[in-house]
């Protein structure tokens, strides 16, 4: 009875460690997978084992270093108070971690690599949007308010940058980048069109990102899997592009040492955005958009949810100015909490549903 009692308390409340255990093993796994797929095994998994190992290692090193250097520097986080009670206790908790575990994939990237213009243009995307949360998270923190920069402001930085890479990419890719590849060797052609798309996407992907940032080791766990799937993706035709997304997914792996729960640091802006525009980056430049949407399945959901919420919530206004909630909290796994859920069954079950999510999109493609 007891050996069944711990079974289901163990199920329902995993702990920070069993879970990132679990995302070691689903990425060696998904990495052996996607070899095996491609009948390239076993040269193709130590191809993308080798560098997110090496990635991993530094970023949980160097965490040991930088998160009491965060921690002197009174970078605590400021929880909301209209959030989940449970997170009021995580009030101080350092943030900023993008900062340590960001560079040193991209570093490593950019080494591996040889310095392919792909993986520098890649790595710069994905620093300038590090610069953007940054300066997020920096104003939060002098403020001591969860308001940060103006909306307008955040935004109109994003689709800066997003424009920037854009021209880039218009300059040095092929024509055949606008072609769209569906399901089924499906082609859309966009043409103009496709460049309107990809600035909608390295935005998009980047908030949605974020958005999934609300639970210890959730973001960067679902990010180093879902960089896992685009690595096997783009694997046939941009092998830098490989390198740089096994990387970034070991840098993830690496700060889920720090983040796991109970979480020691938080990624804040300055690793989310980041991370985001980085998937939507390799997603354009790899021709995989498809891929990528499949991929981010969990983050498009976590957008959803928040959409979903507010139109709800300003379609049922009443008299005195106040609606009805579609769920009782979003992003939906905050509902999920706030159903009962412990954050680390939600951590747990969304680890699953990425893998699962990577998979398919290898076998769509």
């Amino acid at each position: 009875m007891d050996a069944k009692l711990s079974l289901s308390t163990s199920l329902k409340k995993p702990s920070g460690t069993s879970l990132l255990i679990l995302l070691i093993l689903l990425s060696i796994l998904l990495a052996i997978l996607f070899a095996c797929m491609a009948d390239r095994f076993p040269e193709a998994s130590f191809e993308i084992l080798i560098p997110m190992g090496i990635s991993a290692l530094i970023s949980a090193g160097l965490g040991y270093g930088v998160v009491p250097v965060l921690r002197r520097l009174k970078t605590g986080q400021v929880i909301q108070e209209d959030g989940p009670p449970t997170h009021l206790k995580k009030s101080g908790t350092p943030t900023m971690g993008g900062v340590f575990f960001v560079p040193v994939a991209v570093i490593v990237a950019m080494v591996w690599s040889g310095f392919a213009p792909n993986a520098i243009a890649t790595s710069a995307l994905t620093l300038a949007y590090l610069g953007i949360g940054w300066f997020d998270d920096w104003q939060i923190l002098r403020q001591k308010s969860n308001k940060g920069i103006s909306p307008r402001m955040k935004l109109a930085l994003q689709i800066l940058v997003a424009v920037l890479f854009c021209l880039w990419t218009l300059w040095s890719q092929p024509e055949s980048i606008t072609d769209i590849t569906l399901p089924g060797n499906l082609v859309l052609p966009l043409g103009v069109l496709f460049w309107a798309l990809a600035g909608f996407v390295l935005v998009a992907e980047s908030n949605a990102t974020n958005l999934t940032d609300g639970v210890d080791g959730l973001a960067a766990g679902t990010v180093a899997i879902a960089f896992l799937g685009l690595a096997a993706l783009v694997a046939p035709t941009s092998p830098e592009l490989t390198i740089f997304c096994a990387c970034m997914s070991g840098g993830c792996l690496g700060f889920v040492v720090h983040n796991r729960n109970p979480a020691t640091v938080f990624m804040g802006d300055t690793g989310s955005l980041a991370l985001g525009a980085a998937l939507a980056a390799v997603g354009i430049l790899g021709g995989k958009l498809w891929g990528l949407f499949v991929v981010s399945g969990i983050f498009f959901v976590e957008s959803l949810s928040v959409i979903a919420q507010v139109s709800y919530y300003k379609a049922t206004k009443g008299p005195d100015g106040k609606g009805k909630r579609l769920l009782k909290m979003a992003p939906i796994h905050h509902h999920l909490e706030l159903s009962g859920w412990s954050e680390t069954q939600i951590v747990g079950a969304f680890y699953l549903i990425n893998a699962g999510l990577a998979l398919l999109a290898v076998i769509l493609s």
